[in-house]
This record gives C-alpha cells, sequence and structure tokens, in this order.
C-alpha cells in the first residue's frame, strides 16, 4: 500500500477517536495546547493530520492523554503511516478477509452445528441491514466501517452453519447480497476501495444464488460506481451497463433509474468521447422514474427520487464543463437537504464550488467551498476529503483574487 493512503488511514483512524473522545477539532486542538502548555496545534492542523496530509509526530504523548488512547498503539500506527513498517495500520478495522472463513465463504458447511433458523431470525438480519443503510444517510463511511463488516461476516457464519429450509436460505442470501452492498458503499467512502471491492463480489455471488437479479445489478453498479471514481473508468462503464442489462427491462422504475444514472455518471467518467452517451443516460433514468406501474421498488431503493436524480443531473453538468446548467438544479437541491445530512451537502456544496468556478465566479466559489470545509471538518468520509482537494486545486486558478485567497490560506493545497 502505497504511503498516502496509509496517511489516509492514520488520518481517519485518528478522526474515530477524536469522535469517540466526543470532541471537535477545534476543542481538541485547545486541549492539545492545554496538555502540553505549547499554544502552537490549530484546527487546520488538526484537520491536515485527520485529511492524511500530516502525521503528527512530537504530538503524539498529548494526543495519546487527551484522547485516552495507549501511546504504543499511536506511535506503532503514525510509523505505519510514514511507511516504517508492515503490516496493517495497528488499531484500524479488521478487513473483511480476516471476518469472513476460508475457502469459499459462502459455501455451507457439510455438518451444520449452528441453531436452526427461520423467518423471524432473517427479518431481524433485514432490519438492521436496514438500519445501517439509514445510519449512512447521516454518518460517513469512517464511522460505520467496523459495525457493517462485523454484521456481513456475522451474516455469513449463519449461512454456513446454521440449518433452515429453502425459503430461509434465500432469503438469507439477499440480506447478505445488501448487506455487501451497503459494507461496499461504506467502506469505499472511507477510503478502503479493496475491501469494497471484496464486499461487492461477495454480495454479486449470494444475490446470484438467491436468484435476485436486480440485486446483483444494484451490487454491480455500486462496484462500477468506485471504479469510475478511483481510475478505472472504462471497467466502470462496462460494470454499469452490465447491470441495467442485468436488472432487465422489467426491473422496478425506480432500480432502473439508478442503473441508468449510474451508466450516465461512468460515461461521464470516461472522458468527452462519451458525453452524448452520458447525456443519453439522464433521460433514460428520468423516463424511468416517470413510468407508471410495474414491480414495487425494494427496500434498499428507498432514497432514489427525483431531487436525487437531479443532483447527478447538476453533477454530470458540472464534470462536461456545462456550468450554467449545472448552478441552478445544484441551488435547488441544497434548499431541500438539513445539517444532519452533512456529507452529502458538503459533497454537493463540491460541486456548485466547481461549478461557480467554470462559470467565472471565483468570490461565490470561494465562498461556497468555505460553506463545504465547514461542514465536512467532522466528517470522516474519504469522498468528501477528496473532492475537497479537488475543489481547492480548482479554486487556485483564482489565487489573485481575495475570497480565494482566504479559503486557500485556511486550507492550503496539498
Amino acid at each position: 500500500m502505497q504511503t498516502t493512503e496509509r496517511k489516509k488511514q492514520f488520518g481517519q483512524y485518528l478522526a474515530r477517536l477524536r469522535r469517540d473522545a466526543r470532541l471537535s477539532q477545534r476543542a481538541l486542538a485547545d486541549r492539545l495546547c492545554t496538555v502540553s502548555g505549547v499554544a502552537s496545534v490549530t484546527r487546520n492542523e488538526v484537520s491536515r493530520w485527520e485529511r492524511g496530509d500530516r502525521v503528527p509526530g512530537a504530538w503524539l504523548p498529548a494526543l495519546a492523554t487527551v484522547l485516552g488512547a495507549r501511546l504504543e498503539t499511536l506511535e506503532a500506527a503514525a510509523a505505519y503511516a510514514r511507511g516504517e513498517t508492515a503490516g496493517r495500520l495497528p488499531g484500524a478495522f479488521a478487513t473483511l478477509a480476516e471476518l469472513l472463513p476460508p475457502g469459499d465463504p459462502l459455501e455451507p458447511l457439510s455438518a451444520r452445528t449452528g441453531r436452526r433458523i427461520g423467518p423471524d431470525t432473517v427479518a431481524g438480519l433485514a432490519g438492521r441491514v436496514h438500519g445501517l443503510r439509514l445510519a449512512d444517510d447521516v454518518l460517513a463511511g469512517g464511522d460505520l466501517i467496523g459495525p457493517a463488516f462485523r454484521e456481513l461476516g456475522s451474516a455469513v457464519t449463519l449461512h454456513r452453519e446454521a440449518s433452515y429450509d429453502e425459503a430461509t436460505g434465500r432469503q438469507l442470501l439477499v440480506q447478505i447480497g445488501e448487506l455487501g452492498q451497503i459494507a461496499g458503499w461504506i467502506a469505499s467512502d472511507a477510503g478502503e476501495h479493496e475491501q469494497a471491492e471484496q464486499a461487492y463480489r461477495l454480495g454479486i455471488s449470494a444475490a446470484r444464488q438467491a436468484g435476485d437479479g436486480v440485486l446483483v445489478a444494484n451490487l454491480a453498479g455500486s462496484l462500477g460506481y468506485q471504479l469510475s471514481n478511483t481510475g478505472r473508468e472504462l471497467e466502470g462503464v462496462d460494470l454499469a451497463e452490465a447491470a441495467v442489462t442485468e436488472a432487465g427491462p422489467d426491473a422496478p422504475p425506480k432500480t432502473r433509474a439508478l442503473f441508468f444514472d449510474r451508466v450516465a455518471w461512468a460515461r461521464t467518467r470516461a472522458g468527452q468521447a462519451h458525453a452524448q452517451a452520458a447525456m443519453r443516460a439522464l433521460g433514460q433514468a428520468h423516463e424511468a422514474l416517470s413510468e407508471d406501474g410495474g414491480p414495487e421498488a425494494p427496500d434498499w431503493a428507498y432514497w432514489v427520487s427525483r431531487d436525487e436524480l437531479e443532483v447527478m443531473d447538476a453533477r454530470v453538468f458540472t464534470e462536461l464543463r456545462r456550468p450554467l446548467r449545472a448552478v441552478p438544479l445544484l441551488r435547488s437541491v441544497l434548499t431541500r437537504y438539513d445539517a444532519t445530512h452533512a456529507r452529502e451537502l458538503a459533497l454537493y456544496l463540491s460541486w456548485l464550488a466547481v461549478a461557480y468556478a467554470d462559470a467565472n465566479e471565483p468570490e461565490e466559489a470561494a465562498a461556497t467551498a468555505a460553506r463545504m470545509f465547514d461542514l465536512s471538518a467532522d466528517v470522516a468520509s474519504d469522498r468528501t476529503s477528496e473532492r475537497g482537494r479537488l475543489v481547492l486545486r480548482r479554486l487556485a486558478d483564482f489565487d489573485d483574487v481575495p475570497e480565494v485567497r482566504a479559503v486557500l490560506a485556511e486550507h492550503p493545497v496539498s
């Protein structure tokens, strides 16, 4: 693993310790100054540590004191982040491979030793899966990755060791598929892309065994979305379009709208040569959502709405450098989100900031970026951090504008 990724992991680890101590970044900086007797740590410095821009050295003893952590663990984690040791980040979350049995994790044991389960057990699992989805609406990946992967590991163990009838077994596989999707999404948001891909592929296997083609499509599209955002754009296009085919024309309209939206994004990320295909997919997504009748959408599609399609429209327009179309959509959508959705608000503000910059409105871009950074200061989301870096790089083109200079001074471009 590259040192940059290790530093990001350390930053997420440090942010989790801070949140567990119920401290804001500013409060942590103030406590560090009090404990050390040196008034030289600012909120911005804490933010740099948590973004992975820097790894604290001399401040580790004070951090251990303030956060209630073992100094030896913090020192080992910092050494790992600097590339001085191998293995994995001490104190970080267990990887999926460590939580699952060797071999095919979905292969039931020949002699099952666990209890017999029925529909009520699977219904309880389904409730916890949906609870994770709802938590993801207001919490970031760094906050949820541990519980999500433990739940996924427990569900796989239940599938292997418990006894059940055929119908219960199928529904259990469906829940493992849904867990694979939400755990993969959470891991991706936390910047753990390898773990996310493993979770998505496990979920695809479970959904296929359950015969749930629409769920297979959701997992494949989710993995395609990650690939599109991590330098594997053409693979992302292939998976996004395969998801549409997998789901078929008779899939619930909401899910088809989602799958077309992912095609639009994958095509956009693949470059200007794909622009027309991206615009066509946006239109297909709106058409699908407008369809009357059809099968009822599964619970996991609860969030797909006209607002969400408009967000994707605006993101595509921004990527394709069409800010006059993106800005009104984003401004409208942002009025419908409250502060409990800090990650989403910060992400949407990042698109708006870039769109303002593309429209040659640097003062508006700077004001929007400042609001974005305020919202995302305590959000343990790799996606949000990466978007923040992109916004700063875009603002750097206007560093002669006082408002932009102020933002760049507070949040140096990494």
